[in-house]
């Protein structure tokens, strides 16, 4: 074979491969774009193939109405409802000034600290939902409108466990739009949402992006976060996260990030949780959350194995708080609440979410795990008691306990610190500087176990022994603190 022949043969297998592709290029550009192509190369109903297809698996924009879609009709109707919240709060500052540092001592200045978020309009005569954090430490609010008008705000209510705090405005009696909020529970991994916020303080901003998952409870102690990949960054806190329906489905609250920006990882509590936090802050002045009156732990492999179900899933009873829901529900120790009203359980989280969108006094049918059984039971949502009353009280005397707050532990308070309910006993609630307790190392949060070898049952008993041994130089404390049984004396 001559060399021109060997160079033309490849070139020809060459030249028919080109071919084959332009031609079926062609073909597939006259399918997919040429309007009015052959009706007759794919008919409705069946594919390339000859195989069965249904009409919305392929949408070919067939308007130019069609090709300008956009989310501008729902960012026209929610973005009204979302404003900018600014705190502020003053802060004394010890800066130690050239003259004194030689004495190693400082001048207390005054400083004022800012912080910016965002907030939600939920009610039209002024009631806005934000984060707890955008507003903690607040002694000034303002609320910024999109029609940059500015209003003074008020706190009527905030849950720093759930992170929502409610706000009110005067708006002398004129009505502001507002979101509604869905608490349906009908929001779905895929469904497109949008953020509305003010990151960075650049202004009302609005990005895009799907429902990532649902049931985050990673995040925090008690809420389901939605996850979003739409665009939320600083400033966007307490920002609105909205369907296609202009509905308020989340409040945008916290992201993942390395850098502080958005990496595409967003949370936002749900509109269903946040409806409850409203109600319960305008109906109550605080955002009461119902509790189970127990300790309860989610469920793993070795543990599912164990007790004979199918998969992880649910919250295994640990303990149970004598007289509370749960108990008084027959719930067990080692039951397994597999869903409430419904809702499938995973994790202890999840549960305390769901008990957190109930009002008290609703009775909630609660499936539960037992002996390889599933049992339904019924338990009424209530909120954690005052039992012991609190007698919070400050400590006064010749001891080294001057200054201090004290309280007595009860669920209810154990709730508002985040304590563990099961957890009795006196507990330091705050401290005076000016005391001489300010000497010693306590911090708010201690439980006090033992003083002079005597156990502590009360506030009132403590003060009894305060007063037995008023003066005394010596004194032995035994205390707890974050789990840690601490024994000290002290030379007073």
């Amino acid at each position: 074979m001559c060399c021109d022949c060997a160079y033309l043969k490849p070139m020809k297998k060459l030249f028919a491969v080109l071919g084959g592709a332009l031609f079926g290029g062609a073909l597939v550009f006259g399918l997919v774009f040429v309007p009015g192509g052959r009706a007759d190369a794919v008919t409705p109903g069946q594919g390339v193939s000859g195989q069965d297809v249904s009409e919305q698996d392929i949408m070919v924009p067939q308007s130019s109405a069609q090709m300008k879609m956009s989310f501008a009709p729902v960012v026209k109707e929610t973005a009204p409802a979302v404003v900018n919240v600014y705190s502020e709060r003053k802060v004394l500052r010890r800066e130690v000034d050239p003259f004194f540092s030689f004495f190693g001592r400082g001048v207390p200045r005054e400083r004022t600290e800012r912080s910016l978020g965002s907030g939600v309009i939920v009610r039209s005569n002024g009631v806005i939902v934000t984060n707890a954090h955008v507003v903690k430490g607040a002694q000034e609010l303002r609320i910024v409108l999109a029609d940059r008008r500015e209003f003074k705000a008020t706190l009527i209510a905030e849950d720093t466990q759930i992170d929502l705090a409610v706000l009110q405005i005067d708006t002398k009696g004129e009505r502001l739009p507002v979101l509604p909020i869905e608490e349906a529970g009908t929001l779905e991994v895929g469904d497109l949402v949008l953020a509305i916020g003010n990151p960075f303080g650049v202004g009302q901003t609005v990005t895009s992006g799907i429902v990532s998952a649902l049931g985050r409870t990673q995040v925090s102690n008690v809420a389901n976060f939605i996850q979003t990949d739409a665009a939320v960054n600083p400033g966007n806190s307490g920002g609105a996260l909205v369907d296609m329906d202009g509905h308020l489905v989340g409040v945008n609250t916290a992201i993942f990030s390395r850098s502080g920006g958005s990496n595409g990882i967003g949370f936002a509590i749900p509109g269903e949780l946040v409806k409850r936090a409203v109600d319960s802050a305008l109906s109550d002045g605080k955002i009461t959350r119902p509790w189970f009156g127990a300790r309860t732990e989610g469920v793993n492999s070795v543990m599912a194995e164990a007790l004979g179900l199918d998969r992880p899933r649910g919250a295994i009873v640990e303990e149970i708080y004598g007289g509370g829901p749960a108990d008084k529900a027959g719930i067990k120790r080692r039951d397994v609440v597999l869903s409430v009203d419904g809702t499938d359980i995973f994790d202890d989280s999840g549960l305390r979410f769901k008990l957190a969108t109930l009002s008290p006094g609703y009775k909630a049918k609660v499936k539960v795990w037992r002996d390889g059984k599933t049992r339904t039971l019924t338990v009424l949502a209530d909120t954690p008691k005052e039992t012991p009353k609190s007698d919070q009280r400050k400590l006064e005397g010749n001891n080294p306990f001057d200054g201090l707050s004290v309280v007595n532990m009860s669920p209810a308070l154990a709730e508002e610190m985040d304590f563990d309910p099961f957890v009795s006993g006196v507990v330091i609630a705050g401290r005076d500087r000016s005391g001489f307790s300010s000497r010693y190392r306590f911090r708010k949060g201690d439980i006090l176990v033992q003083v002079m070898e005597e156990d502590i049952t009360s506030t009132a008993q403590l003060q009894d022994v305060l007063d037995d041994f008023e003066g005394d130089r010596n004194w032995t404390i035994k205390l707890e603190r974050n789990g840690r049984i601490l024994n000290s004396r002290i030379r007073f």
